[in-house]
């Protein structure tokens, strides 16, 4: 149990801490805003240096596609479209149970405007018990959790997928439609697991982004409060004292500290550790969109020709990463189509795209569905003629107190 009054007497101490940040993180905006005024008169020959330079840098940076003054306004949604969203929750296994399975539950929302169909809303439960579903990560030493993980994000892609692609019989579809999905469209926790295993996972998610394409549906991956430094860090190139940017000869990571606890940082690094939003959160008005990215993560080198982009969107209650594949940025139409619907849902979803928060609460799995599910379970076990069915001992006894 939580001692509240020992707590209490601990709380000065981040307060003064988080006051000493805010500081600083206003200094470093500040410089942040400076860099980006000057990389606006020649944010071309800085991009050439990226090119050229990019196997010698020691820091990933996106790569701007149009000006970095480039605000632009993004148009009403048109009032006839369609909205389709997948989100996924599961129940991790435990020996502790009366069964060492997992399940993962795939909220499913299509949301149609201006038109007399009716909504869906539901979810498609999955069950994983056999040998092969959960032991066969170990072969790439990826823990039964961790695979459960990323089996979850490949299964949302395929079933938003199949969804989009059976609503309509034609190609493209009749009215604009986008299909929407809760965080990044780079998979970066794919980058340190095996090749094979990467390629199951990331085979199945780009089979389903092939179907997408087919069928004209963009793929969003809609992103709220990011932690991401992938457009700002664009900004060392100019920050950069060097002439070329040859981090491995001039700043080689080591050793060192400047500080306890924290590494010692290159010249380059004057405004770390801002976040992207805090820059753009100064620059965009409600509405506007910020310059076009391409991102040049190490994974996509695996993403064949679905390269991601992004920009950065005034939603009107934060600045909001919105990312896209290429295809879409090769359509200026589409495009400006894909990002007003997504702007429309966060303002129907008064801050969050109202079918990723419905997609979400379908697929969530409370306290009270697990317990009917592992009953549900039980019972069936029973049914089989199964003897001893019941949790371990340390399970029941956490389940219950004398306290």
């Amino acid at each position: 149990m939580l001692d509240l009054n020992k707590l209490a007497g601990k709380l000065p101490g981040i307060s003064k801490h988080l006051t000493q940040e805010a500081t600083a993180a206003k200094g470093r905006l500040q410089t942040a805003e400076l860099l980006m005024q000057q990389a606006q008169t020649h944010h071309l020959e800085l991009v050439k240096k990226q090119q050229d330079w990019k196997h010698r840098l020691i820091f990933s940076a996106a790569e701007p596609v149009e000006p970095l003054d480039t605000r632009i306004a993004i148009p009403p949604a048109p009032r006839t479209h369609t909205v389709i969203a997948t989100d996924g929750s599961q129940i991790a296994p435990s020996h502790h149970e009366i069964a060492y399975c997992y399940l993962i539950n795939v909220g499913r929302v299509v949301l149609h405007y201006g038109v007399s169909r009716h909504p869906l809303l539901d979810s498609l439960p999955e069950i994983y018990y056999r040998a092969e579903d959960l032991y066969e990560s170990r072969q790439w030493a990826i823990r039964t959790e961790e695979w459960m993980g990323y089996r979850r994000t490949a299964t949302e892609a395929t079933v938003l997928a199949e969804l989009a692609c059976s609503l309509w019989e034609t190609t493209p579809p009749p009215v604009p439609a986008i299909s929407l999905v809760d965080g990044s469209l780079i998979y970066w926790f794919l980058e340190g697991i095996a090749s094979e295993a990467r390629d199951k996972i990331l085979g199945e998610i780009l089979d389903a982004w092939d179907k997408l394409e087919e069928a004209g549906i963009p793929i969003v991956g809609y992103l709220s409060a990011s932690r991401s430094m992938e457009a700002i860090n664009f900004l060392r190139l100019e920050a950069c004292i060097h002439k070329e940017p040859n981090c491995i000869s001039y700043c080689a990571p080591d050793l060192d500290f400047s500080s306890p606890g924290q590494p010692k940082k290159a010249p380059c690094q004057v405004f770390e550790p801002l976040r992207d939003v805090a820059l753009w959160q100064t620059t965009l008005q409600p509405g506007q969109r910020s310059p076009l990215w391409r991102s040049c993560a190490p994974i996509l080198q695996c993403y064949g020709h679905h390269t991601v982009y992004f920009c950065y969107v005034n939603v009107g209650s934060e600045i909001a990463r919105i990312e896209v594949p290429g295809w879409v940025v090769e359509n200026p139409e589409l495009l400006e189509t894909t990002l007003s619907l997504t702007v429309a849902q966060v303002q129907k979803g008064y801050g969050y795209p109202v079918a990723l928060a419905e997609a979400h609460n379908q697929a969530v799995v409370r306290g009270g569905d697990r317990y009917h599910f592992f009953a549900l379970l039980e019972r069936e076990m029973i049914k089989a003629g199964l003897k001893n069915v019941g949790t371990s001992y340390k399970e029941t006894r956490k389940r219950g107190s004398i306290a």
